[in-house]
């Protein structure tokens, strides 16, 4: 029986590690030390006599050459942290007690267009650079008995007639062959994969790019130890907004007593390429959070990246040989803005271990591994990619079934500003703890377009649109009749305000 995305994606972010794992193979080889690289070796020294991590850049607790925007914010969402915990308990914990800094519900904030939003979290963000994450998972994984870690480039694949045999890495100059019985590809999006299967005769994987042509400036900026007040802030602009030509800033509390402040803008909108001109914008055009923030004493350069596009390589099973599979943003690298990349190699790792746990035969390829990662892939595609199509239009005219996507995205964002129900769900699906298609729902968005309705009707009146609403229906649409009566209740409040404009004539 097949079984839909969203239930797939739901049993994808299982928070227990298998009970009983099985061991199928002697060496697992993983080619790239990077975060999706790391897990994936967690996951397979359960599977595996011996896991070797090739990674080219040796292991330093500075950012690695391999990751030029290393150095911008990076956002472990709440469907990642889980998988965190998961593959290493109390992770949380330890990392703050090395210095990462837990945010709480009350110490976070989010605004839209210079508004607040109504706060929904109910998790504790792990606040952190990504140079210190990577060293935690770092240590943590080598710290298994049956990992070993090498410093060397990753220059080819040995493949027979069905199945991957071996890899070629270069160390000091000098070429080296590696036996595998499973291989990972966790190069990043750069990742050269596809050059070698198509040299060795195999179907190059459709490469697919969706423009995002984004600049990132970030700045780092001392504070006071301890945790601050509001140690956590995300600020969204629409494009065209009279608020600020900053399309989203994050204001981050991090190890070291530091602030990590992230401004990231479309096209030619200034990000802030020096420090004046960077703590000019966080006073003028930002909440007050970052303007106080950037009232600490810089620490170092304005750090800047360019993001030119999104990218997607579509693997099938029937055109990659056995025991080759291919994690993170070497499958599919998101817009940062939207901070899924962290989180999509971490559910990559959940996808290998169910896949492991199935007991494959590894000589054939991996179709239900591939299966599985699509729907994430998937999901954080839809999500991350659909302001970008409809600001570039990369495919031309879109087709009615994406016009109305756009249309049910944007009045379910719209109603998650103020109502309690559809921000939750709206949360759910962007921190990738659910699947995007419980964003359909009809009574979720019969829910949005009528809370939107009372809003404008709201603003016509001169009222104040803006404003959380507590909904009778905790934080689940799941029941027809609570759908039903969450719409009629929206609908009386838009025949109320409209019954309110009406004056009655004169006799």
């Amino acid at each position: 029986m097949r079984t839909g995305p969203r239930r797939v994606f739901a049993q994808l972010s299982s928070t227990s590690p298998p009970a009983h794992p099985v061991r199928l193979v002697d060496t697992a080889v993983v080619l790239g030390g990077s975060v999706a690289g790391l897990l994936a070796a967690r996951v397979l020294a359960d599977h595996a006599r011996s896991v070797l991590i090739i990674e080219r850049d040796a292991p330093a607790g500075g950012g690695r050459r391999g990751v030029p925007h290393g150095l911008q914010i990076h956002l472990v969402l709440a469907g990642g942290r889980v998988q965190l915990e998961r593959w290493f308990p109390g992770f949380g914990e330890q990392a703050a007690a090395l210095g990462a800094v837990l945010v709480d519900p009350a110490h976070s904030a989010a605004f839209s267009d210079g508004l607040r939003r109504v706060n929904v979290q109910e998790d504790v963000v792990l606040s952190c650079s990504r140079p210190f994450l990577e060293k935690q998972l770092r240590d943590r994984v080598l710290a298994l008995p049956t990992v070993r870690f090498l410093t060397g480039q990753a220059c080819g694949l040995d493949i027979d007639a069905t199945a991957v045999t071996g890899v070629r890495y270069r160390r000091d100059g000098v070429q080296h062959v590696q036996s595998a019985d499973l291989v990972v590809d966790a190069m990043g999006r750069s990742s050269r994969l596809s050059d070698w299967l198509e040299h060795a005769g195999w179907k190059r994987p459709p490469l697919r790019r969706v423009p995002t042509d984004v600049n990132y400036a970030t700045g780092f900026f001392r504070r006071e130890p301890g945790l601050p007040d509001v140690a956590n802030v995300v600020a969204r602009h629409r494009p065209g907004s009279p608020v600020s030509r900053v399309g989203v800033a994050s204001l981050k509390a991090i190890e070291d007593d530091r602030w990590q402040i992230t401004l990231a803008c479309s096209g030619e909108d200034p990000t802030g390429s020096d420090v004046d001109e960077f703590m000019a914008l966080c006073r003028s055009e930002l909440p007050s959070f970052f303007g106080d923030a950037v009232d600490g004493d810089p620490v170092g350069p304005i750090e800047t990246f360019h993001q030119a596009d999104s990218r997607r390589r579509d693997f099938c099973a029937d055109s990659v040989p056995a025991r080759l599979i291919a994690v993170g943003d070497a499958v599919a690298s998101f817009n940062p803005v939207y901070g899924q990349g962290l989180s999509s190699a971490a559910l990559h790792a959940s996808c290998l271990a169910a896949y492991l746990q199935s007991s494959p035969h590894l000589t054939a390829p991996a179709r239900s591994f591939f299966a599985m990662q699509r729907v994430v892939v998937d999901a954080a595609w839809e999500i991350s990619t659909a302001a970008d199509k409809a600001r570039h239009h990369p495919d031309g005219s879109p087709s009615w079934r994406e016009r109305l996507g756009r249309w049910i995205r944007a009045e379910v964002q719209t109603a998650s500003a103020t109502d309690v129900v559809v921000a939750r769900r709206f949360r759910a699906v962007t921190v990738m703890l659910e699947h995007p298609a419980a964003l359909l729902a009809p009574g979720l968005v019969a829910r949005a377009v009528l809370i939107n309705l009372r809003n404008r009707l709201a603003d016509g009146l001169g009222r104040q649109s803006i404003r959380p609403r507590r909904a009778e229906c905790a934080a689940s649409t799941g029941t027809k009749s609570r759908c039903i009566s969450s719409a009629l209740t929206r609908a009386l409040d838009a025949l109320t305000l409209i019954a309110a404009t009406v004056r009655p004539r004169a006799s």
